[in-house]
């Protein structure tokens, strides 16, 4: 997904001491170095801001926003970064060789949000993403944010087969590594089929879109525990949720562009 205004499941200084946390954990980053971040507090009321920043909700104590954004005070802050895809529109933001393609030399894009997936498919490759979305896993640490969102982890299943789960992962690696760095805890989002890796991965804790709706919930749970945010974008797939999961996971339903509070279209409903 996209923030500021697109969705999908593939689809700040913050007062952290004004909130009860669950308390640091030891991490083993995937580069060996050692790093003890702050998980998210389990089953707490959450909202999801990657469409535009608002006054949280009265109760609300976990908020995701964007990294462009400021984090929300007194809470804690998830910054989403778009890791595995362009924005959309943004393809000049990268040299030209980091875009994927097809046969054809044509860039391969995810066509539900007209994002340009980036090719992670070479270890120098890599690197260089890493570079830039590690610059603003940098700047979420800056601007006092607790954890990183990174998207579109999935990517790989929109490519055609040009991308690999394993090339996915040793990216996912590299970000996990820069984040624990930080003393930011790292967020898998999505992605079900790689939850049973997280370990090897650095992943701390799960971002799951639609997992109610999907039926996918369990597939979190029993990589991470009750360490699992859930995004619905259906009364029903709020209902499946609330049902399975309200008792321990942090649940919310939101409309699919994300909307600030206010505005068209702006939907927040929780268990």
């Amino acid at each position: 997904m996209s923030s500021l205004n697109t969705n999908s499941r593939k689809l700040a200084g913050a007062a952290v001491g004004a909130v009860a946390l669950t308390g640091a954990l030891l991490v083993q980053a995937p580069s060996t170095r050692a790093a003890t971040v702050a998980l998210p507090p389990t089953h707490a009321a959450f909202d999801y801001q990657i469409g535009g920043a608002y006054t949280p909700p009265t109760g609300v104590r976990v908020v995701t926003r964007d990294h462009t954004a400021s984090p929300a005070a007194g809470l804690y802050n998830i910054c989403y970064v778009n890791a595995f895809q362009a924005q959309p529109g943004a393809e000049s933001d990268w040299d030209s060789d980091l875009l994927l393609r097809d046969s054809a030399g044509k860039v391969v894009y995810d066509e539900d949000w007209g994002e340009a997936l980036l090719d992670v498919g070479t270890a120098a490759k890599r690197q260089r993403i890493a570079n830039t979305i590690g610059a603003q896993i940098d700047g979420c640490r800056d601007k006092g944010f607790q954890a990183v969102e990174p998207d579109n982890y999935d990517s790989y299943t929109r490519s055609g087969n040009r991308l690999t789960a394993n090339n996915a992962q040793a990216f996912i690696k590299l970000l996990s590594a820069r984040a624990h760095a930080d003393g930011l805890a790292i967020a898998q989002k999505n992605t079900a089929e790689l939850a049973g890796n997280r370990t090897a991965n650095g992943l701390d804790f799960a971002v799951a879109e639609e997992c109610g709706q999907y039926d996918e919930c369990g597939d979190y749970t029993s990589a991470f525990g009750n360490n699992v945010i859930v995004i619905e974008y259906t009364d029903a797939g709020r209902s499946k949720a609330c049902k399975g999961w309200g008792g321990t996971l942090s649940i919310v339903q939101r409309d699919v562009d994300v909307s600030p509070a206010g505005t068209s279209g702006y939907v927040r409903k929780t268990c």
